[in-house]
């Protein structure tokens, strides 16, 4: 790692410090909504945790000063203590935890498919503008983009799941695998069921697993892919007009070559963007993907914490998720320079 790379990856890093106390007082200010009984929801983990509210209250100074109130949440967030989940009857830790590797494994596999399918799909646009290739493309990114996700999904299930007898059904893992994961013979090593399922030698769980992923990542899929790849076009058509694409072009460079290594590498640059804030986004939570398919992940959680006015779990949500996009502007950035060698990390 070069020097200026380490400096600037320091920096940045460091400029995450006030960025994160920023969204810990918006996300606090958003708690001061709720009177100090309500708010003492947070902590009460217990039956008998509830019938003492008002030492609740004192215990952790809801009833003191507005600033006192703030660095005491705060510490108890740097702690790890995000309160109860009321949801799953356990810390909001604990089952943020639990739930996230079902959202990675559904991410996993996406992800890659969406963002190499979307580059692809926009640079044939591009070079073929106008053309039958063209307006395919355009017409299929209207179609996916206007499409809702619920319908979407539930056309999916209906038909794979419905109309072709369980073909891919919803949920994680049949009832028969759910069993044998859970029985003691299977060793969790990273709550992903298909790397876990193969690390444990049993290709039958991952067959079912991926039968499992196969309409939640579909439905990802066709929705994502038709931004994605209309940014794709628009980026590597105004690539292509440039002069040095011209020049190379008039030196006597195949096409390809000037597609791949000339053109194609600038038009990088807002797919890279778009492609971080979309994995952030997967990551964080596909909520209404995941509520359609039963697919206990991050968002199948958020959404019945909403529903239920479980207020520790949203809150720890909305921390999660503005730890994960502030991660992710920062690998975007670092792309940025590898992508485009004539941007100066500084």
């Amino acid at each position: 790692m070069s020097g200026d790379l380490r400096s600037y990856i320091i920096r940045r890093l460091l400029m995450v410090i006030p960025v994160l106390f920023g969204v810990s007082i918006l996300i606090f200010s958003v708690v001061q909504l709720f009177n100090p009984i309500e708010r003492a929801a947070l902590f009460i983990r217990s039956e008998r945790e509830a019938a003492n509210v008002e030492g609740i209250i004192r215990k952790y100074g809801l009833d003191q000063p507005i600033h006192i109130q703030y660095f005491t949440w705060l510490s108890e967030v740097l702690r790890g203590n995000l309160g109860w989940s009321k949801v799953v009857s356990k810390p909001v830790l604990d089952a943020l935890v639990t739930f996230l590797p079902a959202t990675a494994e559904l991410t996993l596999y996406a992800a890659p498919i969406t963002i190499l399918l979307g580059i692809y799909l926009g640079k044939k646009a591009a070079v073929h503008k106008d053309k039958a290739i063209d307006h395919a493309t355009r017409t299929l990114a209207i179609i996916g983009w206007s499409m809702p996700t619920f319908w979407l999904a539930i056309m999916l299930l209906a038909i794979f799941y419905g109309y072709f007898g369980g073909l891919f059904p919803p949920d994680r893992l049949s009832v028969e695998a759910s069993i044998y994961v859970q029985s003691g013979k299977f060793i969790r090593y990273t709550g992903i069921n298909t790397i876990d399922a193969l690390l444990n030698g049993q290709l039958w769980i991952f067959v079912d697993a991926l039968r499992h992923l196969v309409l939640p990542t579909l439905t990802l899929v066709v929705v994502q892919v038709a931004l994605l790849m209309r940014v794709m076009r628009s980026s590597m058509l105004e690539a292509l007009g440039q002069g040095y694409v011209v020049a190379a072009r008039a030196k006597g460079l195949d096409l390809k070559t000037v597609i791949d290594k000339h053109a194609g590498r600038n038009a990088m640059i807002p797919v890279a963007t778009l492609s971080g804030l979309l994995v952030s986004g997967m990551l964080s939570g596909v909520v209404i993907t995941e509520t359609v398919f039963n697919y206990k992940g991050v968002g199948w959680w958020f959404v019945r914490a909403a529903s239920q006015l479980d207020i520790p779990s949203v809150l720890g949500f909305s921390i999660f998720a503005a730890v994960l996009f502030v991660i992710t502007n920062l690998v975007v950035d670092l792309l940025y320079a590898y992508i485009d060698p004539r941007i100066r990390l500084t």
